[in-house]
């Protein structure tokens, strides 16, 4: 063996040691960024459209005065808080979940999510009229909503880390 192919083979060696996989907690902060911005876009989409009393910016109620989310400055702090709150829920799914193969789990996380919000933490701070007060229309809009969160968020990351064909080798062995 030539001194040459001795060299290419340590560079070799030294890059499959280097190789490293995807970030959990770095990409878990980037899908739940994403998750936040698109659901809420279509959140405020969904009040515009008059299909929920559940104004875009509810999870930032117990924070700030109604008035102030009346504004413009208040609307997109209710954008932020939940995107921050999204952020925080994908780590959270990451940590526990990201193992799980298929959409059935993002859904239940997004469906739980729903529960925890509207069932019992949104009335307790109030978020909103508890999700037996809200008309038809806005809980089954806001239901359907929080079931595409999670649906993204879960199977964005459980993808991600349990998709087999990212492991096998790009050249075939033979």
């Amino acid at each position: 063996m030539d001194n040459e192919a001795r060299n290419e083979a340590a560079s070799a060696e030294r890059t499959d040691k280097t190789k490293v996989g995807t970030n959990v907690w770095r990409f878990a902060v980037q899908t739940g960024f994403f998750a936040g911005l698109i659901w809420i876009a279509v959140k405020a989409l969904e009040s515009y459209l008059r299909l929920t009393k559940v104004p875009s910016g509810f999870m930032a109620k117990p924070f700030f005065r109604e008035e102030y989310l009346d504004t413009a400055a208040g609307y997109w702090m209710g954008w932020g808080v939940f995107i921050i709150f999204s952020i925080l829920a994908a780590l959270v799914y990451a940590a526990v979940l990201r193992k799980i193969r298929g959409p059935w789990a993002g859904l239940a996380y997004g469906a739980v999510w729903w529960i925890v919000l509207y069932g019992m933490v949104g009335p307790v701070t109030g978020m909103m009229k508890p999700a037996g007060q809200l008309d038809l229309t806005s809980a089954i809009t806001d239901f359907c909503l929080f079931l595409l969160w999670g649906l993204f968020i879960g199977y964005s990351i459980s993808f991600e880390f349990t998709d087999e064909r990212g492991h096998e080798p790009s050249t075939p062995v033979a």
